[in-house]
């Protein structure tokens, strides 16, 4: 029995303490849309968004949604992009990739303010 949570012990210290290349690294990108932009011109962006992430192999997981917190402290931003890569460079083939530049030129003009963080999950 001893050895079985020695055992337990050590495979989740291991878990724990992976390297960051072995991590998944995260792309957060909130949005707040120009007050003029028209609801239709908004939701083109949010389904170019769903499928540039089909497009770019290095991307491992997509989830999305609008800003629905009771809190009042978004700042204005009502759109979340949460992408996931393997790794970092992941990131670093997707951010010059020609979908994804042709992504941001669609999205630019529509575009008041932009936050992106980026993190190695843990």
């Amino acid at each position: 029995m001893k050895l079985f949570f020695l055992t337990l012990a050590t495979t989740l210290l291991l878990m724990t303490s992976a390297s960051a290349a072995d991590a998944p690294y995260r792309h957060v990108v909130f949005f707040k849309f120009k007050d003029n932009a028209a609801p239709a011109e908004v939701q083109k962006i949010e389904t170019a968004f769903i499928e540039l992430a089909k497009k770019i192999d290095t991307v491992k997981g997509f989830e999305w949604g609008t800003n629905v917190s009771p809190e009042g402290l978004n700042h204005e931003f009502t759109h979340c992009f949460l992408v996931t890569f393997a790794d970092k460079a992941g990131l670093e083939t997707y951010l010059p990739h020609a979908e994804h530049q042709a992504f941001v030129g669609k999205l630019k003009p529509l575009l008041d303010k932009v936050c992106v963080l980026d993190y190695v999950a843990k």
